[in-house]
């Protein structure tokens, strides 16, 4: 499903993959390579905007014990490594201690004391050089002059090649956190929703709680559909963003609402149509106010605030246009479609003028 494979581990559990390269990596590839080895539903996206070299695999659940973590990474570097020498260990995607080991192995400093002390601390350094310095991959074994004695470089060029990527970081979310969160990211959406029905049937009547759940869900499927087209992930933060958006939505069709109550009361004699229609259009600078600044703001958060903002930044931007365009098209034309159905079964039209007092 489309709509399933948009959401992120955080919410459905799996394994998660960081992989820098030394290059512009080509995903299409790599997707090649993760179906070759059995991960048809992998979603891989770029890490750090354009011109980053980072890739995040998301794979699906698989065990989330310490051996399966280890057995999973080491299959992902064996399907991204072409041309490996069969003889040679792959530097970019060594740890400390297989470094340290090597060293200890090969004793290329010839150390007679504290050998295994002295070569686990040169395999620390080099590790974090490579880590927190180069981001993960060393581009050439020259970039290790300097760091440490040359006879030790000329030993591990001896081991060692240079792969064009590494695995900085494996993460996995189990299956009973990713249905927790996701219950409650649907729990939170199911109660906001609920409440707001609540709160408007005590302040106006019914069919105005009615009306704005339809209008807010029908906001609701504009933007996590718009993010499953698009191939984006719905994670919580999103989740936080489709939130937001219910009470910002909401508020608006409260607005027109209000002012058809108060017209209701003003034009009794009128059609409910004509009192929706100028309601709407004396309401209609304040909302296009109103939701222009607010997108413009939400706009820069998109395009200056960074990836971590970039999906609740998405979803507002999104919501925003299509929120203002449903408190006006689609709550409030409800309203004259209840009455209209109301008359059509030959029934006394309740009065839509709400219980509570206009401003």
């Amino acid at each position: 499903m489309v709509f399933w494979h948009g959401i992120p581990l955080d919410i459905r559990g799996g394994t998660q993959v960081s992989v820098k390269f030394s290059h512009a990596p080509d995903v299409n590839a790599v997707h090649q390579t993760m179906d070759r080895i059995g991960y048809h539903n992998a979603r891989i996206r770029t890490l750090g905007g354009a011109g980053s070299n980072d890739l995040l695999i998301d794979l699906p659940q698989q065990e989330s014990s310490a051996q399966a973590l280890d057995q999973g990474k080491q299959q992902i570097i064996n399907a991204l490594r072409t041309n490996a020498p069969a003889d040679k260990q792959d530097i970019n995607n060594s740890s400390s201690l297989a470094l340290s080991a090597y060293l200890l192995q090969t004793d290329p400093l010839h150390l007679s004391t504290d050998a295994q002390k002295q070569y686990a601390a040169i395999a620390q350094k080099i590790a974090d050089y490579r880590d927190k310095t180069k981001g993960g991959v060393l581009s050439s074994f020259g970039d290790l002059k300097g760091l440490v004695d040359p006879t030790v470089v000329t030993a591990l060029q001896q081991g060692f090649y240079l792969s064009d990527f590494g695995v900085y970081n494996v993460a996995i979310v189990g299956p009973q956190v990713g249905a927790q969160l996701r219950k409650q990211a649907m729990l939170a959406t199911a109660y906001s929703l609920a409440g707001m029905l609540v709160y408007l049937a005590f302040r106006f009547e019914l069919i105005y709680g009615v009306a704005a759940v339809i209008t807010v869900f029908h906001d609701t499927l504009i933007t996590v559909g718009a993010f499953s087209l698009t191939d984006k992930p719905i994670s919580l933060t999103v989740i936080a963003a489709i939130l937001t958006l219910i009470g910002y939505s909401n508020n608006d069709t409260i607005v027109v609402f209000d002012r058809i109550r108060e017209n209701l009361k003003l034009m009794r004699r009128e059609k409910l149509a004509d009192i929706v229609n100028r309601s709407i259009n004396q309401t209609l600078s304040r909302t296009i106010l109103t939701a222009g600044l607010t997108f413009l703001t939400v706009l820069a958060l998109f395009l200056f605030g960074g990836e971590v903002l970039h999906g609740f930044s998405l979803a507002l931007v999104i919501g925003i246009l299509i929120g203002t365009y449903s408190s006006i098209a689609i709550a409030a034309p409800i309203l004259v479609a209840y009455q209209d159905w109301r008359q059509n079964r030959s029934k006394p039209v309740v009065a839509l003028a709400g219980k509570g007092k206009g401003r």
